[in-house]
């Protein structure tokens, strides 16, 4: 498992990564910047015709408000924006394991986005209810992202070589060393800037993940047709 965290980090760095990543870089940073504005836009027009204290307190009121909504919405823009991109980066890591799965059909691709971002737009607001209990929201956090992430992109990693029946069965399977796989895609969930970088990351590791456990099951499949 260390290994594998250490060969996926690595690698997201390496050029066959560096389109991908600036590419998501970028793009999840024009999707946040957007959102900033309509958002600033949508409280401006809320707050005409206040003067005084009043428009002094809700003018800091919204850029801290703003602030700490950016923040929470990093991780779900950037797993949005990567859902475009997977496939491309499974084929890479592939290509240097073998063998090389299927891709995804496009509407399945930006339907697992989709999920991702739901997924981890779920997590964050569990964490946010839990926020004022000091060391039990973190706790939260880390288990609820170690968990649904590593079930989720373990999934996607399989299903480039099996059929939906099959993962499910491999999940369940296999469920308590997914939610330790999970951990360290939890932990730079939780960082500032690196969890720009999560669904790189996580897609990269997870397929190694999923090679692992099929070759020490000795049934590493070739492509579903």
């Amino acid at each position: 498992m260390i290994s594998d965290a250490i060969a996926a980090l690595s690698q997201i760095f390496s050029p066959p990564f560096r389109s991908a990543l600036w590419k998501t870089l970028g793009l999840t940073l024009a999707l946040l910047a957007l959102a900033w504005l309509v958002l600033d836009k949508l409280i401006v027009a809320y707050a005409i015709g206040a003067t005084g204290w009043v428009a002094t307190t809700l003018s800091f009121a919204t850029g801290l408000g703003l602030f700490f909504v950016m923040a929470y919405l990093i991780a779900p823009a950037s797993s949005l924006v990567a859902g475009l991109f997977l496939d491309e980066l499974s084929e890479r890591v592939e290509a240097g394991i073998g063998p090389v799965g299927r891709a995804l059909p496009a509407g399945a691709a930006i339907w697992i986005g989709i999920k991702f971002a739901g997924v981890s737009l779920l997590v964050n607001a569990i964490a946010l209810l839990v926020f004022l209990l000091p060391g039990v929201n973190i706790t939260v956090f880390v288990v609820a992202n170690a968990y649904l992430f590593g079930q989720e992109y373990f999934e996607f990693a399989a299903l480039r070589f099996r059929s939906a029946a099959q993962v499910e069965t491999l999940r369940r399977h296999h469920g308590a060393y997914l939610f330790v796989c999970g951990l360290p895609i939890a932990l730079m969930v939780m960082t500032p800037v690196l969890n720009l970088l999560t669904p790189m990351f996580a897609v990269a590791y997870m397929t190694r993940v999923h090679n692992r456990i099929s070759r020490e099951a000795g049934d590493l499949v070739q492509p579903a047709s």
